[in-house]
């Protein structure tokens, strides 16, 4: 029998489990989440909202998610909570014809942790899928955040003080 201490594991990952789903019908463009942190928002903007950084090299995949509740609870429940204490959800779309190359992988409840995994080395031809610009959904800041958050835009003060970081849309 299983300890107490692992149930939770087994009951998220059962064995013999397929952890993907199958596409269902798309249109020409899928729309897609990520959570970013501080550090990654600054990147975002420094592209024009039109590309994601590139990957660390201690990161071989990089995950978008399929649905807001996800990427929020990321943003939310981990940026948040962990050095420089804000999380943000970010929204954009992809052109179906890249993104349904990549299964759909459930990393937790089927539901809602659903998410892709595009290998760091592919991330370019993603960026060039991407449909006009990264929008800026949500934002969620922990009580040692420094600073204010904009609460239409969601921005952090400061992150657009050069006309070169500006949005676009």
């Amino acid at each position: 029998m299983a300890s107490r201490d692992s149930r939770w594991l087994h009951a998220l990952f059962p064995e013999n489990a397929d952890r993907t789903l199958p596409w269902g019908e798309v249109g020409a463009h899928v729309t897609l989440y990520r959570p970013v942190g501080l550090a990654e928002l600054r990147l975002l903007a420094l592209s024009g909202w039109q590309a994601l950084p590139p990957r660390l090299p201690d990161q071989p995949i990089f995950y978008p998610v399929l649905n807001f509740a996800y990427a929020e609870e990321i943003a939310r429940d981990w940026n948040a909570k962990t050095a420089p204490w804000a999380g943000f959800v970010t929204r954009f779309d992809v052109r179906a014809e890249v993104a349904t190359r990549y299964e759909i992988q459930v990393v937790g409840s089927e539901q809602t942790h659903q998410e892709l995994w595009v290998p760091a080395e592919e991330l370019d031809a993603f960026n060039a899928a991407i449909i006009g610009c990264i929008d800026v959904l949500a934002s969620y800041v922990g009580p040692a955040f420094e600073g204010s958050v904009d609460p239409v835009t969601h921005l952090p003060s400061g992150l657009l003080e050069h006309s070169a970081l500006s949005r676009t849309t």
